[in-house]
């Protein structure tokens, strides 16, 4: 199984809340559970973004048929490690889905190099650790998430522990942002397009409705 563009595992904590705005094609058709840890480093510069995907039982048990070689079953090494390969490829075109902005601005993340697959309790776990391409100092306002352009599937934040921060500077507060696809939509009605409307997969607004960590890092006095 190759996943394509319209089936990448992928993450969007925007899609499920966008259901009743969205036309029934775009609804998401993969659901699971996250966490992001935002690992810092003692200079108060982010040392990576790790992930952690749990993926409901429909999805996992579709997997779990498409990659048990064998058919025992279960997924062994050597078909988890397909499965990790197979996410890699599909989420690069997406930047692997992450959402990283200093006051506002994009930050670019270099490439995982390479992605852990599990399987527990009959659930697809994904995990992936990433860093900034430049260094990325905890300064001004800092966001992270995770957003899926296609709105093909959604990952959800249960808790707002699960956006967590190893160590959070002093200076720094840490707010979790999820925000109502309504005010997103009235906020930034002069950029979204009929085009976003009509097919929002074809572009990257989708990101204004993700949730999202928060770090306020005002200068130190």
């Amino acid at each position: 199984m190759r996943f394509t563009r319209q089936a990448a595992i992928a993450a969007a904590a925007s899609a499920a809340l966008l259901a009743s705005a969205l036309p029934a094609s775009v609804h998401p058709h993969v659901f699971a559970e996250a966490r992001l840890d935002v690992m810092v480093d003692p200079d108060e510069t982010v040392k990576s973004l790790r992930h952690l995907w749990r993926f409901d039982d429909l999805f996992s048990s579709t997997v779990l048929m498409e990659f048990d070689k064998n058919s025992d079953l279960k997924l062994d090494g050597d078909e988890l490690q397909d499965v990790a390969n197979t996410v890699f490829e599909s989420l690069a075109e997406f930047d692997y889905f992450q959402l990283v902005t200093v006051d506002g601005k994009d930050v670019a993340m270099q490439p995982p190099p390479h992605l852990m697959a599990n399987f527990e309790d009959n659930q697809l776990i994904i995990l992936f650790e990433s860093t900034p391409k430049t260094k990325l100092k905890l300064a001004g306002k800092v966001d992270f998430g995770v957003y899926d352009p296609t709105f093909y599937t959604a990952i959800d934040f249960v808790e707002d522990a699960n956006m967590a921060v190893d160590t959070l500077p002093a200076n720094c507060t840490r707010t979790v942002i999820r925000p109502d696809p309504d005010d997103a939509i009235a906020q930034n009605q002069s950029k979204l397009t009929d085009a976003f409307f009509n097919d929002p997969t074809g572009t990257d607004m989708s990101k204004i409705f993700a949730t999202r960590l928060e770090l306020n890092c005002p200068a130190k006095g």
